[in-house]
């Protein structure tokens, strides 16, 4: 990722951006020739032995066609003008953290695959990081978005505008599957100046992108490029559908805008390539404006969840399946009684749609489900034996992975461990709740629970879901008895387990 300080994604060198030469027309005709170019301007003496912060040598600019001439580049200053004052400077700081069991980052060697130093210390703690980022402001108010990988893990997170003022920030929420976070200021005024996002599925490979941001804490640095290429999988994440550009962008652009001519934000730069000249990526704005609901009312997304291991569909699958099909996403399994088994998908069915959205791939799939809301209910369109067929499917909610963090929504009730020492998430097999970490020496543990069990029933309640058990769990009276049902993953034998509920 795009940061100054040591993170989760990539590094990459400095892109050089050079207006085109005007190119005459063909004819038989012999055109006007337009006027030579002027000569490049000398060296000021003022730039002789200049570097930025960063140590870089700071060279003049070289004008390649003359302005006014068919193909010389449009001056970019007035859109520049009208939308920097949104653009602000991301300041974090942590303190070091002690290495905790099973809790991991980024994949051992990743960050070093990419050119950066490991984000653990020698004994695998997290250490003590001060970071810089960009972000952009989205509401007058002082709402602020960045990239989750600038803010992640900070204990302090302070916001710098272009005009000078500074505010400090709370997290608002964040989404570390598509590393989108959301800010407020505190204490920032109503008027403060924003900028609005974009429609990113109307851009066009070749469409002009101006970037600006803070690389090398180089505050408010714009570069400009084009849009070259649309729903890029760089293998971040199971949502990867980045915008890819040319644009210049660095080690401290992360979070910052990327915007279309009309000044309107098209996508937040993210990732770049280490080693690699002019290609970087970001989040496409239209994703972004699908999270924000979420991301301001509770503080994490929640995404829909059929419950399958899906493919892509390759000719041989097809020939194979017996279908004229090239298109679409094979159920090659099911999670025993997750959404789509209940709802009667089977194995083999070839997914072409959910609701309105095709579906092309496993990828296309997975992402269209993410949008949609848990609990809803969607009509997929497959086909079986060749033949179109409709299941309509009540959608769960997508539990975290293996590996993956689990972030605490905002009006989530107490944190079990402070009473129980308990952690819960959603359960991996689609109904009831996955007991994650249990403290030593808590009434969970006394109680006989581990990790893995999963939370069937407290009392008379049955349990659904991780917020079902977090609700019946924190209601409890304090010296009372809880009987819990209980069993293991992949197991349908149900064993009783009680808890006794300390004083808080």
């Amino acid at each position: 990722m795009a940061t100054s300080s040591p993170s989760r994604r990539r590094a990459a060198r400095t892109l050089a951006l050079v207006p085109a030469f005007a190119l005459g027309a063909c004819g038989f005709s012999s055109p006007s020739k337009p006027a030579p170019p002027p000569p490049p301007p000398e060296s000021s003496p003022a730039l002789q032995g200049a570097v930025t912060p960063a140590g870089a040598r700071v060279e003049p600019a070289v004008y390649a066609a003359v302005p006014g001439t068919p193909g010389a580049m449009v001056s970019l200053a007035p859109l520049v003008e009208s939308v920097k004052g949104a653009v602000v400077n991301v300041e974090v700081q942590s303190r070091a953290h002690p290495a905790m069991g099973g809790r991991m980052g980024l994949p051992p060697g990743l960050a070093e695959r990419f050119g950066m130093q490991s984000p653990f210390g020698e004994m695998g703690g997290t250490p003590a990081r001060q970071g810089l980022g960009s972000g952009f402001i989205i509401e007058p108010s002082g709402t602020v978005l960045t990239n989750n990988h600038v803010v992640e893990g900070a204990d302090t997170v302070r916001v710098k505008l272009e005009d000078g003022r500074a505010f400090d920030a709370e997290v608002l929420g964040r989404d570390a599957l598509t590393d989108v976070a959301l800010l407020r200021l505190k204490g920032a005024p109503n008027d403060l100046p924003a900028v609005s996002l974009g429609d990113s599925d109307v851009l066009r490979v070749g469409d002009p992108v101006m970037a600006i941001g803070n690389p090398f804490g180089l505050a408010s640095s714009v570069s400009a490029g084009i849009l070259s290429a649309r729903a890029r999988d760089i293998h971040a994440g199971p949502y990867d559908d980045f915008l890819q550009t040319d644009a210049a962008i660095n080690p401290g652009n992360s979070g910052g805008p990327l915007f279309n001519m009309k000044g309107e934000v098209v996508g937040m730069n993210t990732a770049i390539i280490g080693g690699a000249t002019g290609i970087g990526f970001a989040v496409p704005a239209n994703l972004i404006r699908a999270e924000l609901p979420q991301l301001k009312d509770t503080g994490i997304v929640r995404r829909g969840w059929l419950g399958l291991a899906v493919q892509d569909l390759t000719p041989e699958l097809s020939r194979a399946l017996g279908l004229e099909a090239q298109k679409g996403a094979v159920v090659a399994g099911l999670n025993a009684g997750g959404p789509g088994a209940r709802a009667g998908l089977r194995e083999e069915d070839v997914i072409t749609s959910v609701g309105e959205h095709a579906v092309d791939s496993a990828g296309a799939l997975t992402r269209a489900v993410a949008l949609l809301k848990p609990d809803s209910e969607v009509t997929v369109h497959v086909l079986r034996g060749g033949k179109p067929v409709e299941v309509q499917v009540a959608l769960g909610t997508r539990p975290a992975q293996r590996g993956e963090e689990e972030v605490t929504p905002r009006d989530a009730p107490p944190h079990l461990s402070k009473r129980l020492g308990l952690q819960i998430g959603e359960s991996t097999e689609g109904e009831g709740a996955q007991v994650m970490a249990v403290e030593p020496g808590s009434a969970a543990e006394r109680g006989g629970l581990a990790p893995g069990m999963l939370l069937v029933q407290v009392g008379d309640r049955k349990i659904s879901s991780a917020r079902d058990a977090a609700e019946v769990l924190t209601r409890a009276k304090q010296g009372t008895a809880l009987l819990l049902r209980v069993r293991m993953p992949g197991s349908d034998g149900v064993l009783l387990r009680a808890i006794e509920v300390p004083e808080r």
